[in-house]
């Protein structure tokens, strides 16, 4: 193996290839008309974290302030003109999210939710508090996005919920039908947008960044380590940081600290042979925190020993599940999200295994669609695969200058990567090139944590959980 040094220019430098970087450099070279941008990541584009994504996507954000209502509304404006562009190669739906509950303080927080939603722009809200209000509503389609609703629809009324969602649990009292959200082929997106910045310019290189060059706080060059052996030296201005679960490392490389934590997360594909889910249904969230039906014995056993005491104990809201594919196909997707109390400053790659997922979240997820314990006798071959969340304390990205000049970041896309990549992309270019750019900006910067009223709202939000 040969190790000489070789260098090249670059307009631009992106370190990682998910779909945060390979968005960016898109965004940089085909709307830009950058010339140079180099793409660098040790992997194959796309096979750290992107390719484990349940691939959804929502403009349904709820929060202190619009924000991301905005930025996920522009992105989706870009996914729906690249899928008319391509004759919806990625396959964008909008089947929605059903956001359901069987409990009564939480269906009076989805009234709350739906309010507020629709005051950030998320669309107006159709509420149904019996079968005859319901009589209008429009399901999802099995496929496409043109000719859907927007905003959102809302069942208070049991028996409304019983005739539109037959095998959803009895018990649910409120289903919050949000439907400017869907899911796509995160994969076929990702490749179409390398394709076209690769014809606009765009190279990639195989390789690990191992050092950033500065200056008098200005970026001046890149250390790569090439998969072939060589030290690659790239002279650039810009460094662009898109390196998901590696971005604080990547930071540190500058003495940028970026305020960044890491949560291992894990999904399940089984065969629903059964016919237990509903094929034409949106991705459906059960907003309840639960504890497993185990029978007397099985609950004593497991309480009695300190590893397996927690599946006695309660597991929280948000378990999930959407179909995968189309037609004929029968596949589920499932998650549950009961590891986020385990953080990783430092993310090790493959994940932990937790032997316990697949029945774990097949038990759980029997509280949200009874008809699923046809598969509990006999569990059902089970594909497990998982990435990391990387996030910020309030789960917000950060997109924008990091710490020294020609220095950016593109990071912390918890769970909404894929969703958020086409409008963040957009705006760090925006940023690079000096365009004008929207007002949501600051809400994504890495100073809004030198501000001390951001900091005081953080504080307020992480009591009121509403981040």
């Amino acid at each position: 193996m040969s190790h000489h040094t070789s260098a090249m220019r670059a307009d631009v430098v992106i370190c990682g290839a998910g779909i945060a970087g390979i968005a960016v450099a898109h965004a940089l070279s085909v709307s830009h008309g950058v010339r140079h941008v180099v793409l660098v990541d040790a992997q194959s584009p796309l096979s750290l974290t992107s390719d484990k994504s349940t691939e959804a996507y929502r403009n349904w954000w709820p929060g202190p302030d619009d924000a991301m209502v905005r930025l996920i509304n522009r992105s989706i404006d870009l996914l729906e003109q690249w899928a008319d562009a391509t004759d919806n190669r990625m396959l964008l739906n909008r089947r929605g999210y059903l956001y359901t509950t069987t409990r009564a303080e939480r269906a009076a927080q989805f009234v709350e939710d739906a309010a507020l939603a629709t005051a950030q722009g998320a669309g107006s809200v159709r509420t149904y508090r019996s079968r005859a209000d319901a009589a209008s509503y429009v399901p999802s389609a099995h496929s496409g996005w043109r000719e859907h609703p927007e905003g959102a629809d809302l069942f208070l009324d049991r028996e409304a919920i019983r005739e539109h969602f037959p095998w959803l649990s009895p018990d649910i009292c409120a289903v919050l039908h949000a439907r400017r959200c869907g899911w796509f082929s995160g994969q076929q997106l990702g490749m179409m947008l390398l394709e076209e910045a690769k014809g606009a310019g765009t190279t990639f290189v195989s390789g690990h960044v191992r050092a950033v060059h500065h200056e008098r706080s200005r970026v001046q060059g890149v250390q790569v380590a090439t998969a072939d052996g060589r030290e690659l030296r790239i002279d650039t201005p810009v460094f662009v940081n898109a390196a998901g679960p590696y971005a604080a490392e990547v930071g540190q490389m500058m003495g940028v600290t970026l305020p960044l934590f890491s949560e291992a997360h894990y999904k399940i594909a089984i065969e629903d042979v059964h016919g237990a889910v509903h094929r034409d249904t949106g991705l459906v969230i059960l907003d309840d925190a639960q504890s497993l039906a185990w029978s007397d014995d099985e609950r004593q056993e497991l309480a009695a020993d300190a590893d397996t005491r927690w599946l006695t104990e309660p597991l929280p809201a948000g378990i999930h599940l959407r179909p995968e594919g189309y037609g004929s196909a029968k596949t589920v997707l499932m998650l549950w999200d009961y590891h986020s109390a385990h953080r990783f400053d430092a993310p090790t790659f493959p994940l932990p295994e937790d032997p316990f997922y697949p029945e774990v979240v097949l038990r759980g997820m029997t509280r949200l669609v009874p008809g699923l314990a046809t598969y509990l006798e006999r569990l059902p071959h089970a594909y497990v695969d998982g990435g990391y969340y990387t996030k910020t304390e309030e789960n917000r990205p950060l997109i924008g200058p990091a710490g020294i000049d020609g220095a950016y970041v593109c990071a912390a896309f918890s769970g909404f990567g894929l969703m958020a990549a086409p409008a963040a992309a957009e705006l760090l270019a925006q940023q690079i090139t000096g365009a004008s750019r929207p007002s949501y900006e600051s809400a994504f910067a890495l100073s809004r944590y030198d501000d001390a009223s951001y900091r005081a709202k953080l504080a307020q939000w992480g009591s009121t959980g509403q981040l």
